[in-house]
């Protein structure tokens, strides 16, 4: 079984408050976009998951594919085990979700091919105990995460074309971001409007990141002196999009940035019709 796991780009992320165990509240709509991992499930006889990755440091116990499939197998006494090969396009910790997008590609995948017939509730319980932003890609398209993430509900499609996704190669740990994130005062909290989506884009996380890391603002106000119409962090970053009306400032922006050895992906927002077809068996 062959399954694209595609990644995200936070298109509203705004922090609300504090919540227990360090996670934060927050409100964030999320829309897949049509860059993603390869992974390849095989289904074995009998012993555990086995994962291989074209990235060394992904392969073992720790891969969230792994822990959800050990989960899953220990609490549904599964039989059988399983062989995958994952092949990895996504920057990893970019604020892209490859992580959390893998891990829901597991739980679908391994769903199909151990026969566990698990209900939609059923996989988003896992989701929820393995991270915050795994349960938007059981549903995919663009979104609606509530609570610390988890909480989601799909929207309509917006569908966005000429994004460049632009990353230099800083992993951020969410927490950092996070924790060095102001809340915004009373009455001051953003609001996101479906019906004018690049109006409203914002992430509050995105002040904090470039003052942590002024190569992240230095990326910012560059893809937009390239003429995007608009530039800025993806979750907790750091990879930063530009949206851009005119493709020849979008290829000259990327070609400046593959100069300097940075990550560039041209991509577009994909509807759920066309997310919720990614198994390709």
């Amino acid at each position: 079984m062959l399954t694209a796991s595609y990644a995200k780009i936070n298109l509203f992320l705004e922090v609300l408050g504090h919540l227990d165990k360090g996670y934060h509240q927050v409100n964030t709509v999320l829309s897949s976009i049509d860059l993603f991992d390869d992974v390849k499930y095989v289904l074995t006889k009998t012993g555990p998951l086995k994962l291989w990755s074209n990235l060394p440091e992904l392969n073992g116990a720790d891969n969230l594919i792994c822990r959800v499939g050990t989960h899953l197998k220990a609490r549904y006494q599964v039989p059988f085990g399983a062989d995958v090969r994952l092949d990895k396009r996504i920057p990893v910790a970019a604020g892209l979700g490859g992580g959390s997008s893998n891990a829901a590609s597991a739980i679908n995948a391994l769903d199909q091919l151990w026969h566990l017939h698990l209900s939609q509730a059923e996989k988003h319980e896992t989701a929820a105990m393995f991270g915050s932003d795994i349960n938007f890609f059981l549903v995919g398209g663009t979104a609606l995460g509530e609570d610390r993430g988890q909480r989601i509900s799909a929207m309509s499609d917006i569908l966005i074309d000429n994004i460049l996704l632009v990353n230099p190669g800083i992993a951020i740990a969410a927490g950092k971001a996070y924790g060095a994130t102001e809340l915004p005062a009373p009455g001051e909290t953003k609001l996101f409007d479906p019906q004018n989506p690049i109006a409203t884009l914002f992430n509050r996380l995105e002040a904090a990141v470039r003052r942590l890391y002024p190569e992240v603002d230095s990326l910012i106000n560059g893809i937009a002196a390239f003429g995007a119409r608009h530039s800025m962090l993806s979750g907790s970053g750091s990879t930063c999009f530009g949206i851009f009306d005119d493709e020849v400032d979008l290829a000259r922006c990327r070609s400046h940035y593959e100069s300097m050895g940075y990550f560039t992906h041209v991509t577009r927002t994909i509807s759920r019709s066309e997310y919720t077809a990614c198994f390709r068996s």
